[in-house]
């Protein structure tokens, strides 16, 4: 059996915190501290921008997708959860206090307590999602 070697607080801290502290966040000082807390190095499969892990890229990525939707918040759906050095979260975006106007799920994988991995998933359901997939 792997056994894991990240507690599964950090991991759902980390969750919680690529959430909020780097996709969800519209400044982009704060968006470049978030990313600094709870990004390691290593190629993450999120678009191009990703596979170059300088944090000019992931800053100009969360940073155009916040453009998008300026007024969005990211809300999560039930509490993380976690197997060895993985975890989930679902999570809805949209206005606040409304229906999300889509929904998906973040996976990550964690080494040296830092996010090694990061797979963003769209629920198909999501005009979202639709308008990601038309542009591959």
């Amino acid at each position: 059996m792997i056994q894991p070697t990240e507690t599964a607080d950090r991991i759902r801290e980390l969750l919680e915190r690529n959430l909020q502290e780097v996709f969800g966040e519209g400044d982009p000082e704060r968006r470049r501290a978030g990313d600094r807390r709870t990004m390691g190095r290593g190629r993450h499969p999120l678009r191009a921008a990703w596979r170059d892990r300088r944090p000019a890229a992931i800053d100009r990525f969360a940073g155009d997708l916040r453009a998008t939707h300026p007024d969005f918040v990211y809300t999560p759906h039930g509490r993380p959860q976690v197997l060895h050095n993985a975890g989930r979260l679902a999570w809805g975006s949209g206005r606040r206090g409304e229906a999300p106007d889509y929904t998906g799920w973040d996976v990550i994988t964690i080494r040296n307590g830092k996010i090694s991995a990061l797979y963003v998933f769209l629920d198909e359901a999501s005009d979202e999602f639709r308008r990601a997939s038309d542009h591959g």
